[in-house]
């Protein structure tokens, strides 16, 4: 096998869960590490506890991932002796890295709400709250066929020719161009004032928007006309499978006790364990599911129309005046339970890019809650 490096795990993540996708206030990527350094074991995790910190560790792991950023908000010291330095410095000493894929993982397809769907038996049909396809620039450029593969792997290597899970991609179309250098003109081929015709070729490439400097920067450098023909269009933002929570479809129906009963199967055990609200004999076929903290879309689900939601830390007066209000059925489950179907997610995504690659999914309970009214 050929030697990883942590680099090219961030690269499969970051393919797999892009940045851009990230809310505004979050904190996403790396958090310590060498990209440089080499990998050979890989941990997942939904949260960097000190209990995984030591899992990750004694097994040997030179890289663990996980969904809840460590270091969210602003801080102004990673200091050994505080809570999160401690656990960063400890990292560090032992030489494993910390990457965090948060908001960006919750919007990404498939992402972290597909993996709950999938684990409480749902076929998912679309996003809860889709997030349109980022805009992309498209870029015609015409180069003599002497130059086009120059020119192309120029592109290619300023960012252009990427798209979703493809790198270098163009498309090619020959033909004949003609031009007549006038007076003040370099022309790398032809004479003043003469009509010159050459064979070229027209390479369309797409490119982010915010790599347009890098790209045209490239396409200069590696033209071999002083004055290159081109031409740029930006695509607009278009819908997309992108986007926070799914909506699934149930294969038959189930009464909202059976379904319940369903998600509790379905997702680790917790102490806060599974809870619904809602008339139990009501008949269940769609579900909208969000991992993680989802009340903030209990109006969205009403509009949507679906039988129930499947979230996590719902409050007392938010969900009374949801069911007052005649909304679907609402199953809340630990905050934990709903997003750590990602981990096998997100490790067998890395798996399969990497083979050969030793990774784990460290089951640790990482929910907060410890005891409930049946333990005592």
């Amino acid at each position: 096998m050929t030697a990883v490096r942590l680099a090219d795990v961030i690269e499969v993540l970051d393919v797999a869960y892009p940045p851009g996708l990230a809310e505004s206030w979050d904190s996403v990527g790396l958090v310590c590490g060498d990209p440089g350094e080499g990998v050979s074991r890989v941990m997942f995790a939904v949260d960097a506890t000190a209990a995984v910190v030591d899992a990750a560790i004694e097994w040997g792991a030179q890289a663990l991932v996980v969904h809840h950023p460590l270091l969210l908000r602003g801080v102004d010291t990673v200091a050994a002796d505080t809570p999160k330095g401690a656990l960063l410095h400890r990292l560090i000493r032992s030489g494993c890295a910390l990457f965090t894929a948060h908001t960006n993982a919750d919007s990404a397809d498939p992402g972290v709400s597909d993996a709950l769907a999938h684990s409480v038996g749902l076929t998912v049909v679309g996003p809860l709250q889709s997030k349109p396809a980022g805009a992309l620039d498209e870029w015609e450029v015409l180069v003599p066929r002497t130059h086009t593969e120059t020119v192309r792997e120029a592109l290619f290597a300023a960012g252009a020719g990427a798209s979703g899970h493809y790198r270098d991609a163009s498309w090619t179309v020959a033909g004949t161009g003609q031009f007549r250098p006038l007076v003040g003109a370099t022309p790398a081929i032809g004479a003043i004032g003469e009509l010159q015709v050459v064979a070229e070729d027209r390479i369309e490439v797409v490119a982010a928007p915010s790599a347009r400097r890098a790209v045209l920067d490239a396409l200069r450098a590696a033209h071999p006309y002083e004055q290159p023909a081109f031409h740029v269009t930006e695509r607009a933002e278009l819908p997309s499978a992108l986007g926070i929570g799914r909506i699934g479809e149930l294969a038959q129906p189930q009464s909202l006790r059976e379904f319940t009963a369903r998600v509790r199967a379905g997702l680790p055990a917790t102490t806060w364990g599974v809870r619904a609200a809602g008339d139990p004999d009501r008949v269940i076929r769609t579900v909208a599911v969000c991992g993680g903290a989802g009340d903030s879309f209990l109006g969205t689900v009403a509009r949507l129309g679906v039988d129930a939601y499947v979230t996590s830390d719902l409050r007392h007066h938010p969900v009374d005046e949801h069911l007052r209000a005649g909304g679907p059925a609402l199953i809340d489950a630990a905050h934990w339970a709903t997003e750590f179907p990602w981990c096998a997610q997100a490790e067998g995504i890395v798996r399969a890019a990497i083979p050969g690659l030793d990774t784990r999914v460290c089951d640790i309970r990482t929910d907060p809650w410890t005891i409930g009214a049946a333990d005592c």
